[in-house]
This record gives C-alpha cells, sequence and structure tokens, in this order.
C-alpha cells in the first residue's frame, strides 16, 4: 500500500512540473508576441493587459502592430461587454 502510494505520489509530481513549464513557456511566448503588437500602441500598459489575456485564452497573437487578425481567429472573435472587439 506504501508503495502504492508513494508512486502515485511520484507520478503526480511528475505530472504536475510538466504543466508549470508548459505555462511558463506560454507565457514567454505571449509576453514576446505582445510586445511587438503593441509596440506602437498609445496606451502600452492597456495593450499589453488585453494581448496577454487574449493569447493565454486562444495561444496565438496576429502579426505586425495593427490589423492581420484573420491569423488568429479566436483573437479576432473575443468581444468586450459592449460587443466591441477585445484584443488588440
Amino acid at each position: 500500500m506504501k508503495l502504492c502510494f508513494a508512486t502515485l505520489l511520484v507520478v503526480t509530481l511528475v505530472l504536475t512540473s510538466s504543466f508549470i513549464q508548459i505555462t511558463v513557456a506560454g507565457s514567454d511566448f505571449c509576453d514576446s508576441k505582445c510586445k511587438i503588437r503593441c509596440s506602437k500602441a498609445g496606451r502600452q500598459d492597456r495593450c499589453l493587459k488585453y494581448c496577454g489575456i487574449c493569447c493565454e485564452e486562444c495561444q496565438c497573437v496576429p502579426s505586425g502592430t495593427y490589423g492581420n487578425k484573420d491569423e488568429c481567429p479566436c483573437y479576432r472573435d473575443k468581444k468586450n461587454s459592449k460587443g466591441k472587439p477585445k484584443c488588440p
């Protein structure tokens, strides 16, 4: 019984560490892509915030500083509570 519990614990720890590494890698991806996307924005802090939210959910960011939203339909189709585009 103790061996079974120990094995289960080790497997759980390994899987958890794998998911943490994937999340951190995804964050680096979003940070770099959003930095490029928001480089010419008038309000960079707001642009980076919403770009980061959209990137985490959609796992993509359109290329360039404006437009090209057809490259990422999820990013393009996100709307705020007023029905306007959420993602910069």
